[in-house]
């Protein structure tokens, strides 16, 4: 507990680094005049925390690190709380509003996990953040926005039924061609009898579960979308199909695609035993793994190195 302050204290944040040190710009301020590291919880969600500071409903609060650039790595502030005991320091929290800085009280590092969010500098990669799970010694003084996200304790099924978006009006973009390209063959298959969902898991540790894909709860297949067919495209769909396999019982996998895959990514597809859906002017194809030849390639057991 910091010295004359009790939970619920105000006072501006100039006058908490009179009386006690610390950085006064930083969300994190490790104190050199005193055995403190202060951290500081906005009310209203901080620009680079894309809005995963708050109250948990495991009983901890939610802090996101600091570090706008990259991954975020365990130095400065994030080393200073995940070492606050090691180094016979006490975490001291602050609500910051409208009025000034709520004193929180004092709280201890309970566990950290991990989040994907937008870089700050490079907004068209996603780097991740450190979120730490902060146990408060005493009762909050006041409330703090909820947390975004908690890690699961297991995995986490969450199905949802197919609601077609036939009708309305999407911005041509990639959001819109998924879409429409999902609601197609969802409908086709539904036509035929087949119960399809769509699909979100979370896996256990993880805060954010996988974005939406396809589950034939008839045929027992998973199912990815993809609107491109370029190699990353498809080496993504692969990656998603393999991650989400470990979770469902799941009989065959397939990559939905708006055009039929070059030889190529056909025949990489196939090593992974995973099925192209594409729609030509014939209706709907399915390019099994079985159908597709070796278009002479090296086998990989047989591959040479190359050397520059």
């Amino acid at each position: 507990m910091l010295a004359g302050m009790t939970p619920g204290t105000q006072l501006s944040r100039p006058e908490i680094h009179k009386r006690f040190g610390g950085r006064p710009q930083s969300g994190i301020s490790p104190s050199s005049r005193a055995n403190v590291v202060m951290f500081f919880v906005t009310l209203s969600p901080r620009p680079d925390s894309s809005g995963f500071d708050g109250w948990g409903t495991d009983g901890f609060v939610h802090y996101t690190g600091e570090g706008q650039g990259g991954d975020q790595q365990f130095t400065q502030g994030n080393k200073a709380i995940l070492n606050h005991r090691r180094d016979g320091r006490t975490l001291e929290g602050f609500a910051i509003g409208r009025s000034g800085a709520t004193y929180l009280g004092e709280f201890q590092y309970a566990g950290h996990y991990r989040v994907d969010a937008p870089d700050e500098i490079n907004t068209h990669l996603l780097r991740q953040l450190i979120v730490f799970q902060l146990k408060p010694l005493g009762e909050l003084p006041i409330d703090l926005p909820k947390a975004a996200y908690v890690p699961a304790t297991g995995p986490v099924l969450e199905e949802a039924r197919f609601i077609p978006r036939t009708g309305q009006r999407l911005r041509r973009s990639t959001r819109a061609e998924r879409a429409e390209l999902v609601d197609q063959y969802m409908l086709h298959l539904e036509r035929a009898g087949h119960d399809v969902r769509t699909l979100r898991i979370l896996p256990p540790g993880e805060a954010q579960p996988f974005a939406p894909i396809l589950w034939n709860r008839t045929s027992r297949e998973l199912v990815d979308v993809r609107v491109q067919v370029t190699r990353d495209q498809v080496r993504n769909g692969i990656g998603t199909l393999l991650d989400g396999a470990r979770f469902v019982e799941a009989e065959s996998l397939a990559l939905l695609v708006p055009t039929r895959p070059r030889p190529d990514l056909l025949e990489l597809l196939a090593r992974v035993g995973i099925t192209a859906v594409y729609q030509d002017d014939d209706g709907w194809v399915r390019v099994e793994p079985a159908e597709v030849p070796n278009f002479g390639h090296v086998p990989s057991t047989q591959a040479q190195n190359l050397q520059p």
